[in-house]
């Protein structure tokens, strides 16, 4: 279904179905008009020789230089080659489609003062499938997310590169096979088309859809893990929740319940301890704690998604030109840190509660390691070093972007977000975060292989799923493919989207 590009209404969801799932694009009829009066707004200040930042100036250190009408004309091609400057291999296809359709939402309010021919052209590159090669790195996150956009950017001149079915291609050649006129840049055009933090953006809006369904399923290992370790239930009630009142924690509860739904270790004749350990009982706060952390990260990335990031700002209403700094990435990096952390917190109480289930003095009778024979066979005692190997890299990783500043352009710009590292080392903290719960999930279900009683209706669900990629440890294998397919499984989400056909969202 064509998602309308309005400058409003673009969600997270929407996002990744175009940047994911390439869904078609349309610029909202009214955005086009919004930008064709920007654009004249623009032409009789340039027409009349108002100084504007970026068109008729330098930019950064050398705002203060003034431009003749000649250099005008070139300018916006030179900014682009100067700040395609980035360092690293490609990025996912899906980051570039994300930013460009940030690119896209952000012009569509009517602020920029870019030709309508540039948006256009973003939509065209969008849905005939031209992604242009952006290196990975070189952003600081202020000023926008200049050396990838300006990479981006290339292609409105015919130049850089980009990927088209399949193959990559000079940027010219992806967009004749494709059908696309090449616009060209004239004033404005180019800065226009960087000046915004679009790209760690765009990123940030597909890791927390990714966070949000990582955690949904690490309710449903920890419930899993609970049950195999015949864990007293009174800890996931709603009452206790509701008591202390903090939204997190009420829903996480509340999905482990649904998960364990069923369970005879819920009718009370199973004895269980009076308090279990906090990596049990405290699983609800812990991930409600990250819940809540990675709700306020979406909205702040959601306002992003639908704001006017650029400089200059242009308001034709008011025949007004505004500078500032909308194009700092801290409303975003700041969070996105915090959200980072959040997974990487819940990561380790998911290597705690496997301790638990692979130590013999904590795991309420299950055999050594979950091994057939201890001693001679080990089980899964190696599959927790590999966990706590991910884990320490997840710590590593969870050091803040957002305070790690280093001033740029001879001190105009002597505070930059890092955002950009910020949404490069979340990837990898979700990478690592889809092992350290493949592994609990693997541990859990061997766990109850050897428990005699009937496990809730998500659980069984889920250890269905687990054991289409992953077979019981009855005697010791390599382990690394197991590891890898459980690995793959969770970033999948199949064992998410099957529990929730059985016990609901």
């Amino acid at each position: 279904m064509t998602i309308v590009l309005d400058g409003s209404s673009l969600s997270i969801e929407k996002l990744v179905a175009i940047a994911r799932f390439n869904e078609p694009v349309q610029l909202a009829p009214a955005a086009l008009e919004r930008i064709k009066v920007c654009r004249a707004m623009l032409e009789k200040k340039l027409a009349a020789k108002e100084t504007m930042y970026g068109i008729n100036t330098g930019i950064g250190e050398f705002s203060e230089t003034k431009l003749t009408d000649d250099q005008v004309k070139d300018f916006q091609k030179y900014l682009i080659y100067n700040h395609a400057a980035g360092i690293g291999e490609p990025m996912p296809h899906e980051h570039v489609r994300a930013a460009m359709a940030g690119r896209i939402n952000v012009h569509a309010h009517g602020n920029s003062g870019c030709r309508p021919e540039i948006t256009q052209t973003f939509v065209e590159m969008l849905n005939k499938g031209v992604t242009p090669v952006v290196c990975q790195k070189g952003s600081v996150g202020a000023c926008g997310d200049l050396a990838p956009m300006a990479q981006l950017t290339l292609l409105m001149m015919g130049e850089g590169e980009a990927f088209y079915k399949g193959e990559r291609l000079s940027g010219a050649e992806a967009l004749k096979r494709a059908g696309i006129p090449v616009p060209g840049l004239q004033a404005r055009d180019g800065l226009a088309a960087i000046n915004g933090s679009n790209v760690l953006t765009g990123m940030s809006a597909l890791h927390i859809y990714d966070m949000e369904r990582w955690l949904r399923q690490a309710e449903i290992a920890a419930a899993m893990s609970i049950e195999a370790l015949l864990g007293n239930m009174r800890p996931y009630g709603p009452k206790l929740h509701e008591l202390r009142g903090f939204k997190g924690a009420i829903a996480s509860a509340a999905n482990i319940m649904k998960v364990v739904e069923g369970s005879d270790l819920l009718t009370g004749k199973m004895k269980t301890k009076v308090q279990d350990a906090y990596s049990m009982r405290s699983t609800p706060q812990v991930i409600g704690a990250a819940r809540d952390a990675i709700a306020y990260a979406r909205s702040q990335v959601e306002i992003e998604l639908n704001g006017v990031a650029d400089n200059p700002i242009f308001v034709p209403e008011e025949n007004l030109t505004l500078t500032g700094a909308n194009f700092q990435g801290s409303p975003v990096s700041l969070p996105m840190d915090m959200a980072g952390i959040a997974v990487t917190m819940v990561s380790v109480l998911s290597e705690r509660r496997l301790n638990r289930l692979t130590n013999p003095a904590l795991s309420q009778g299950l055999p050594d390691f979950l091994a057939h024979e201890p001693g001679f066979y080990s089980g899964l005692m190696l599959s927790q070093y590999t966990a706590d190997h991910l884990i320490v890299e997840q710590r590593i990783l969870s050091a803040p972007a957002s305070i790690q500043s280093i001033p740029a352009a001879a001190d105009q710009e002597d505070f930059v977000s890092m955002g950009m590292n910020t949404a490069l080392k979340n990837g990898q903290i979700l990478e690592n975060a889809y092992g350290v719960l493949g592994i609990e999930f693997m541990g859990a279900a061997q766990a109850l292989d050897f428990r005699e009683f009937t496990p809730g209706r998500g659980t069984l669900k889920a250890r269905e799923v687990i054991r289409k990629y992953v077979k019981h440890l009855h005697v010791d294998r390599p382990l690394y493919p197991d590891h890898n397919a459980m690995m793959a499984l969770v970033k999948s989400g199949e064992i998410l989207d099957e529990v929730e056909k059985v016990i609901g969202r």
